[in-house]
């Protein structure tokens, strides 16, 4: 989930002028030139600049926590509790909370001061500028994954209100937000902002009501023992098996800190003046999007018992079936099926426009690095939608915590060995360099540092969780996940003595990167390929000109002529 903010710049509403092309080094015509024109709004390979970012903390923080209507969490949160039981959802659900919070702590905080999505962070935090494609490929699947799954309640929203079958849905969700996508994230700015009352109100009033009129559905809530057969389903007991088991499938929602930080890149500078609201901006939008993820979680175990005894096990974990039951106990009969069916689409069109655009720059950042040409974001929007289509189709909301448990692992690793580089390595080891470093030649191709400690970690807990280690081990692969990588990525920045992290410690312009707050500088620079205005940390010299190029222009430099040499010599940055 990478995404542009839906705000409008002051002032915004036309296209800057598109850059010409020039005749050079990188060819006979710019390869950047329709990733210059195409990303200048959104930013989406690149660093922030300050001109753009216009925006109060609290603006760009409501606007972030807008993008997490979506009711995954309302079926996750049934499936944990259906299988374990309400006591072990219930501790699952605040386990895996407290990890993603604490991991995202980090990420959220370099995001929002150096105004870098998380691509760019993990880049320069131990993977390296090819090492990243990795992680690329975990937050685009991380996309439609979601994606199918808002898409497949909304499905059922359909069926049931309109009597659509659910293959004819699944294409419908699927359809509906591709011309959304195409004009792109900010024409939803006004979408965001009126529809989130509204789906507060239809969300929590349920919910209210059902607690105040009958206090009893409390009870039979937090004694539901279970139904499931697997490890602790079914007695009621709270167990550590049962617990870990729970704690996995909630933590597959450990990338949605990527999202977030698309968000908080657009973060204002950091000053003496605004410090306050920076900080609880920073915090409310990024790693506290988990509170109210937690809470939808344990909604869901809450409606699906309040309605198990009406539709049953398998349905009851439908948002859909969920939000009929409590709305028919507050209100006349024919406005039951309508409320419930547009509060399931409108929480499918306000995350899954933003699931497909999200993972769209996922792929785009991940071929136009690997390949150095700029296909087009288009291209990988139809993919996106797709693979998501293929899910959908093949019934993915049966098996979903398999799928969720499985991806967990992989999205751990990733997220864990990222916030153990800025907090270990960065802070106290002081291996891994301070300010980070996104750009090519600036950075080596790999870091074995992130690499070995991500690949370990996914590659030994996907062996546990599918039974490879056995059975005994098989509930702890998630925490085998974050151990593994916690551990080795301190290990193998010592073992490298931090030689990887940076190919060069100078870019070769005198202009600090920073100003005197510490804040990203704003002194322009014209990239003499592109011949567009970018500010001091999106530039370099160039290797083969007296002059600059942009971050995206040595992107596409397919001979490599305008990067910069490496240092003869390996330094370890301190």
């Amino acid at each position: 989930m990478s995404s542009e903010p839906q705000l409008m710049a002051p002032g915004s509403g036309q296209e800057p002028p598109r850059p010409e092309a020039e005749s050079g080094p990188a060819g006979p015509a710019d390869p950047a030139g329709p990733a210059v024109s195409e990303t200048l709004e959104d930013y989406t390979l690149r660093f922030a600049p300050r001109s753009y970012r216009r925006w109060t903390p609290m603006v760009v923080a409501t606007t972030a926590l807008g993008g997490i209507a979506y009711l995954a969490d309302f079926s996750i949160g049934a499936g944990i509790g259906f299988t374990h039981g309400t006591g072990n959802a219930l501790a699952a659900i605040a386990l895996a909370a407290a990890v993603i919070f604490v991991t995202g702590f980090p990420l959220a905080y370099y995001g929002a001061r150096y105004n870098i999505d998380l691509d760019l962070i993990t880049r320069g935090s131990g993977f390296g500028y090819y090492g990243s494609v990795l992680t690329s490929v975990i937050f685009a699947s991380f996309t439609f994954i979601f994606f199918a799954l808002e898409g497949s309640i909304m499905a059922q929203g359909l069926k049931l209100g309109l009597g659509l079958p659910l293959w004819a849905g699944y294409l419908v969700s699927t359809v509906m937000v591709i011309p959304l996508v195409i004009y792109g994230m900010k024409a939803l700015s006004k979408l965001q902002v009126w529809t989130t009352p509204i789906w507060l109100l239809l969300m929590a009033g349920p919910l209210i009501y059902l607690i105040v009129t009958d206090p009893g559905t409390v009870d039979r809530w937090l004694s539901y023992a279970g139904t499931g057969t697997g490890t602790g389903g079914g007695d009621g007991a709270v167990n550590t098996a049962s617990v870990m088991l729970g704690a996995g499938v909630c933590l597959s929602l450990i990338a949605q800190i990527g999202e977030q930080i698309d968000y908080l890149r657009f973060m204002p500078p950091k000053t003496e003046a605004n410090r306050r609201s920076w900080w609880a901006a920073v915090v409310m939008a990024g790693p506290g999007w988990v509170v109210l993820g937690a809470l939808k979680q344990a909604m869901g175990v809450f409606l699906a018992v309040y309605v198990l005894s009406e539709v049953g096990p398998a349905a009851a974990t439908e948002p859909i079936q969920q939000f009929r039951g409590a709305f028919d106990a507050m209100m006349p009969s024919w406005l039951v099926v309508p409320l419930a069916v547009i509060l399931v689409v409108i929480s499918q069109i306000k995350i899954n426009v933003t699931n497909a655009y999200s993972g769209s720059l996922a792929w785009t950042n991940s071929v136009t690095r690997v390949t150095k040409h700029y296909p087009g974001r288009m291209v990988f929007v139809l993919v996106n939608l797709a693979f998501a289509l293929i899910l959908m189709e093949a019934d993915m909301f049966s098996f979903l915590n398999s799928i969720l448990g499985f991806y967990s692992n992989c999205a751990i690793a990733w997220v864990v060995t990222v916030a153990t580089d800025i907090m270990v390595n960065k802070y106290l080891l002081k291996l891994s360099p301070l300010v980070p470093e996104f750009r090519r030649g600036m950075l080596y191709a790999v870091n074995p540092v992130g690499v070995v400690a991500f690949t370990a970690a996914s590659g030994l807990s996907i062996a546990m969780y599918f039974h490879v280690l056995g059975d005994a081990l098989q509930p702890y692969s998630a925490v085998a996940a974050a151990l593994i990588a916690f551990v080795l990525t301190p290990l193998m920045a010592v073992v490298t003595k931090g030689r990887y992290y940076l190919r060069r410690t100078d870019d070769g312009l005198d202009e600090p990167l920073l100003d005197a707050d510490g804040n990203p500088s704003a002194v322009p620079y014209e990239c003499h390929v592109c011949r567009q205005e970018f500010e001091r940390p999106d530039v370099a010299a160039c290797r083969a000109h007296d002059a600059v190029i942009c971050s995206l222009c040595l992107s596409t430099d397919k001979t490599g002529a305008h990067l910069l040499p490496a240092d003869p010599v390996s330094v370890t940055v301190s």
